[in-house]
């Protein structure tokens, strides 16, 4: 646990919040800020700034466990979609620095904008990227 991460507080039940789940290794709350009726966020209760950071097998554990809370919500919102989300530094729109996975229920016609205007793959960007990835 870091002493200043919020999300290190409420994972450990030291700030108060609404529950859906918790196990050893998480807890799984409603987003006091959310972007539609039901928004919950995944956290996991070790401190992790981002996704690299993780060890591979409870990065593996925290997308079971949003794929597990994304059926339950479908099924206890009937919504008609759901955005699974997670950010990865504040370029990315990360403004808690403790890992955490974001399930927000949508719904047809709900007016909530979560996207991008689709770019083009051009054939140099794709043998560039292509070569970069090669490398790693």
């Amino acid at each position: 646990m870091t002493e200043n991460c919020i999300f290190c507080k409420i994972a450990a039940g030291e700030i108060p919040s609404a529950v859906l789940f918790e196990d050893e290794d998480f807890r799984v709350i409603l987003d006091v800020g959310p972007a539609a009726k039901g928004h919950m966020l995944v956290l996991p209760k070790q401190h992790f700034a981002n996704l690299y950071e993780m060890p591979d097998e409870l990065a593996g554990k925290a997308f079971i466990l949003a794929k597990k809370m994304a059926r339950k919500m479908k099924k206890a919102l009937n919504c008609d979609g759901i955005n699974v989300l997670q950010n990865n530094g504040e370029a990315a729109g990360q403004t808690v620095f403790h890992f955490h996975i974001h399930l927000i229920p949508r719904y047809r016609n709900d007016m909530l904008k979560i996207g991008w205007k689709p770019g083009e793959l051009t054939q140099s960007d794709k043998a560039e990227l292509l070569k970069k990835f090669e490398e790693e």
